[in-house]
């Protein structure tokens, strides 16, 4: 028996992290290994619908960045039953989720680094490359990296958190901040934020810019 089933890949930036949301398996095969958040498709729902079904049953945020993956076809993917996964992708800022979301870090499901992951049931480890660079992807093509960052940030916090999911802790402060004006994809607030020294200007991605462009490419 053949059975569609969605998984979706969840990442946040927090504490100077990139985190992705996994969950402990208790079946026989699998028992003490994680996986991404997933299930079986209801016969009359639309994959999307299953998709965002499991962010809301696994984090309670709705109305956020959701993507389709690719599609897991293995035919030992998983050792119980023939089952092909349609894998989506998620981008969450750490203020859109629910603080007991936030503080998740139970036996059951808990929030992971994304360079540093305990062994992960059927193909999931696959799926999350895929995810991740599919990610980075999309950060030096678009705007898609504001999906992770609070309403409003420094500059700085920008330039870390694109360090952070490229993994390359070497962009040029004056070249970065250069070609994120150049976009016009933020705007400057009226405000500061407190810093260990001068007060850093805060911004926000600005309402009428495109999230998704092609046009060219960011960085690096």
């Amino acid at each position: 028996m053949l059975s569609v089933a969605v998984d979706v890949v969840i990442f946040t930036l927090r504490n100077n992290d990139l985190q992705v949301y996994l969950v402990r398996r208790y079946e026989e095969g699998y028992e003490s290994l994680w996986s991404l958040p997933g299930g079986i498709i209801r016969a009359d729902e639309p994959l999307e619908d299953a998709a965002m079904r499991q962010l809301r049953e696994q984090t309670t945020v709705e109305d956020i960045y959701l993507q389709q993956l690719y599609t897991f076809g293995a035919p030992d993917r998983d050792t119980r039953r023939r089952v092909i996964s349609v894998a989506y992708f998620a981008l969450v800022s750490p203020d859109q989720l629910a603080r007991e979301c936030q503080d998740d870090q139970n036996s059951n499901r808990a929030w992971f680094n994304a360079y540093n992951l305990p062994p992960l049931a059927f193909d999931h480890a696959e799926m999350l490359d895929v995810a991740l660079t599919r990610l980075r992807y999309k950060i030096e093509y678009s705007a898609a990296a504001f999906e992770l960052m609070p309403e409003e940030f420094t500059l700085r916090e920008l330039q870390d958190a694109y360090m952070i999911i490229l993994n390359d802790h070497t962009l040029d402060k004056a070249n970065f901040r250069k070609k994120i004006r150049e976009a016009k994809i933020v705007e400057s607030v009226s405000r500061y934020k407190r810093t260990g020294g001068r007060p850093a200007k805060l911004y926000r991605f600005r309402k009428d810019a495109q999230l998704e462009s092609k046009a060219r490419r960011f960085f690096p």
